[in-house]
This record gives C-alpha cells, sequence and structure tokens, in this order.
C-alpha cells in the first residue's frame, strides 16, 4: 500500500514538471475542435511560464524593425520612433498533428496564452500603441508575437552641431522581472538584415534619416539577479537643407553686404545710416526665424554661436564708422598729431594696408603784398624814374584808400578759400589718419570673418563625422 502512494506521489509530481508535455488530441479536423482543444490543454494554464520544469531557461527569440521617426524633442530629450517588435517562443512540449487538427497555425487571443513582460527600458510616456490582439500558434507550440509600438524614449540629445548633428539614441529590451535564468533574450536577426529591413518599410521621410543601427545583446548583472537585454542603437542624422536655405544662406548674404559696405566712403555716404539698416534687419530675421533653433539648456549649438558672431561684427562695424566718421568731419577741432602717431600710421601702417603716402602737390602759392607794400613799391617806382622823362602825378589819396580795401579783401579771400579746400595741415594729417586706419579695419574684418567661419565649418565638420 505504501509503493501505490510513492508510485502516485511521483507521478503527480512528474506530471506537473511535463506540465506541456502531452501532444494535443482533435476530435476532428475543425477550428471548433482544435479551439476546444487548446482550452482545455493550454489556454487554462497561461499563468504558467511554458517549460517542463522551473529551472529550465525560456529562450526569446526577438528583433525590432524602424518604421518611421515621428519626432525629435531637444527641450524634452525625448525620441518618437514607430517601431515593429517581433517575438518568438517555444512551448516545451506542445503539438498537435497537422492532419488530425486540419491546420498548421492558428491565430489566437494574447490574452489566452503566457506572454513574456519583454519592455523598453526607456519609456517615458504611456503607450499609445496600437492594439495587437492576437498571436499566431503553430503545431510545433512554436509562437509568433508581431505588434507594433509607438515608443517616446528618453535620449540624450546631442546639438552642439545643429543642423548637422547625428543622434545616437537606445532602446533597451528586456523582461521587466524575470531574471536571465528564467528568460535569456536572443537576437534573431543581424544588424545589416534589420537596417536593410527598416530602410525598405520606412514610411516618413522627413526631418531625420535612419543612418544605421547597431545591436549589442548583454547580461545585466544588478542586486536581484541578471537580466538580459538587447540594445538597439538608433543612429539618426539630421537633413539640413531646410536649416540651411532659412537660416545660414540669409546670415551670410547680410554679413557680406555689411562687408562690402567699408567701401563706401565716409566722406560723402551717411555708412553709419546703412550698417544700422543692416543691423536693425538682422536682429528681425534672428526674431523671426528664432522658432527653427534648438532650445535646450546643456549646451549652446555652434549655429548660436555663428549668430552671435555675425551680429557681434556688424555692431563692430557700426562702432568703427562712427569712429572715422567723426574723425573725418571733426578733424579741424584736434589739436596736433602726435608725432608718434604720425610716424607708426602713416610711415609704417600706410604701406601695411597698401596706401602710399600722399604726394607733395606742385602748385605754386602765389602770396599778394600787404597795402603799405604796395604803397612804397609805388613811390619807389616813381622815384626811379628818370629826369628827363615827365613827372607823373601822384595818384590821389582816395584811390590809395580804395587800393588798401582792395587789397585787404583780396588776402581775405584768398585765406578762405585756401582754408576751405585745401584745409590746414593738422586737419590733413588726421583725415589720413582716418583713412589709412578704415582700411586697417576692414582688413581685419576682412581676416576674422574668414577665420571665424572656416573654424566653425571645421567643427560643424569634424563634429558630424561618422562611420558606418
Amino acid at each position: 500500500m505504501r509503493e501505490v502512494k510513492t508510485a502516485g506521489l511521483i507521478f503527480i509530481c512528474f506530471s506537473l514538471l511535463q506540465g506541456f508535455a502531452a501532444a494535443l488530441n482533435c476530435s476532428s479536423p475543425t477550428p471548433e475542435s482544435l479551439f476546444e482543444a487548446l482550452e482545455r490543454e493550454l489556454f487554462q494554464k497561461k499563468l504558467l511560464r511554458p517549460v517542463k520544469s522551473f529551472s529550465d531557461t525560456m529562450i526569446i527569440s526577438m528583433h525590432a524593425t524602424v518604421v518611421g521617426v515621428l519626432g525629435v524633442n531637444e527641450k524634452a530629450q525625448s525620441l518618437t520612433i514607430f517601431i515593429w517588435q517581433v517575438l518568438e517562443w517555444d512551448i516545451q512540449g506542445f503539438s498537435w498533428d497537422e492532419k488530425e487538427c486540419g491546420t498548421k497555425r492558428v491565430s489566437v487571443p494574447r490574452e489566452n496564452l503566457w506572454v513574456p513582460d519583454i519592455l523598453i527600458s526607456e519609456f517615458m510616456d504611456e503607450d499609445k500603441s496600437p492594439n495587437a490582439p492576437y498571436v499566431y500558434l503553430y503545431n510545433t507550440g512554436h509562437v509568433y508575437d508581431d505588434k507594433p509600438i509607438r515608443v517616446i524614449s528618453t535620449c540624450r540629445l546631442g546639438i552642439y552641431t545643429f543642423p548637422f548633428d547625428i543622434q545616437n539614441c537606445s532602446l533597451t529590451f528586456g523582461s521587466y522581472l524575470h531574471v536571465a535564468e528564467d528568460i535569456l533574450l536572443v537576437q534573431s536577426a543581424t544588424a545589416a538584415e534589420v537596417i536593410e529591413e527598416s530602410r525598405e518599410v520606412m514610411q516618413t521621410k522627413g526631418e531625420w534619416e535612419l543612418l544605421n543601427i547597431e545591436i549589442t545583446t548583454t547580461i545585466l548583472n544588478i542586486v536581484h539577479g541578471n537580466y538580459s537585454d538587447i540594445t538597439y542603437y538608433i543612429i539618426l542624422r539630421r537633413r539640413p537643407v531646410l536649416y540651411v536655405v532659412n537660416l545660414l544662406i540669409p546670415s551670410c548674404f547680410l554679413i557680406t553686404l555689411d562687408l562690402f559696405s567699408f567701401l563706401l566712403p565716409p566722406q560723402s555716404v551717411d555708412r553709419s545710416s546703412f550698417k544700422m539698416t543692416l543691423i536693425l534687419g538682422y536682429t528681425v530675421f534672428l526674431l523671426i526665424m528664432n522658432d527653427l533653433l534648438p532650445v535646450t539648456g546643456n549646451t549652446t549649438p555652434l549655429i548660436n554661436v555663428f549668430f552671435s558672431l555675425s551680429l557681434a561684427l556688424m555692431v563692430a562695424s557700426l562702432l568703427e564708422t562712427v569712429f572715422i566718421t567723426n574723425i573725418q568731419f571733426s578733424s579741424s577741432h584736434y589739436s596736433a598729431v602726435p608725432n608718434w602717431l604720425s610716424i607708426l600710421v602713416l610711415r609704417y601702417l600706410a604701406i601695411v594696408v597698401c596706401l602710399p603716402p600722399k604726394k607733395k602737390s606742385n602748385r605754386i602759392t602765389v602770396s599778394l603784398p600787404s597795402a603799405r607794400a604796395m604803397n612804397a613799391s609805388i613811390v619807389s617806382d616813381l622815384h626811379s624814374i628818370p629826369d628827363h622823362t615827365p613827372p607823373m602825378k601822384p595818384p590821389p589819396e582816395p584811390a590809395l584808400d580804395e587800393l588798401r580795401k582792395l587789397s585787404r579783401d583780396l588776402v581775405a579771400i584768398r585765406l578762405q578759400v585756401d582754408k576751405h579746400f585745401l584745409g590746414s595741415k593738422t586737419s590733413q594729417e588726421w583725415q589720413m589718419i582716418g583713412t589709412v586706419i578704415d582700411r586697417l579695419l576692414f582688413g581685419l574684418y576682412i581676416v576674422f570673418i574668414s577665420v571665424s567661419f572656416v573654424s566653425i565649418v571645421c567643427l560643424w565638420t569634424l563634429s558630424n563625422s561618422y562611420e558606418s
């Protein structure tokens, strides 16, 4: 009697361990018969992990296909992406005969089967994916689960090289509760196959381009145990055409226009008003296009540095114009040019900016004698006349007064004309210094713009380089 009880206990334990070891028996090859058998033999055990023993590890193969990149939020540091997730596993010991049950494959409701709790660790919002209520069940016990997932995940976005940036966002698939001894994830497709399939089924052709997908399989060691994970690295590249056309090209046009405004002569054209108009126009342009720029507090994009540098150069050129204009029009009120400044600017810097020193004028200035000298000359001429010539009477006194007045007026007119057209020597030196400094700053402006823009382009190029 004791031996019969022991044999019964062994049979019960063996039945529990076998779990799904029995083949499915169908009374007829009809759907009703198959589902009655499934309801009797399989659906009632949906709470159990479908293995023969608790110590057995269930191997789940998976792969994900990227269907579309819906958006990237730089401020929230998040990525919105649409994928197809495929999970496959086997129910150990479960099968049915294809001829006896009438089919090789059948779709069954997901809630009637044990489904692994495979989740994405980077999820940061409620899962609003479309509902996929069915999975495929094969006669060999193989389960095929394919469902779409709309993922809003965290992603550390680097926008320093915006709009030529490349983002690398990760999606980590793994069991939320089961350790690696219970569930082991394996990748069913290579990274090359996944990227090729993703490019074929890609639906969105918007701002982002799928550059590459890298896959790694890891065992994560945590306090509670080891967890099996598969990490997908989604590498995206932004299409920069929109930002180049709307931001960079207009900015380059305005800075080029400000550069060539140095060719306007400050003594005859109000160059400062022209530059002020450019600054106002550039400020309005930045305000209008501000919505296209990324907003984040982590790093400052290089394009913001580019715009700030362009605006700073425009302001600096305006200040230079004000300085040169003041020299050109107020030099007559200045004191004499210091000797060291005259030597430094007119002798050395003038050669650097290819401005030869001003040649001396060949015009001869004739000085008119004073009225007293004219009268003395007239009297001496009268005394020098020989005696045999008839004596000439000196002009009357009123005529001499008129000649004196005429002489003073002519001298005053000559001095005013010379002062107006030629200017004083001090004023000429200051104006020449202003011309040399204007040309020198124009050259420095060109060099600074060239070096700055080349440096920014090099930084964009080096930071944007990626080898797939």
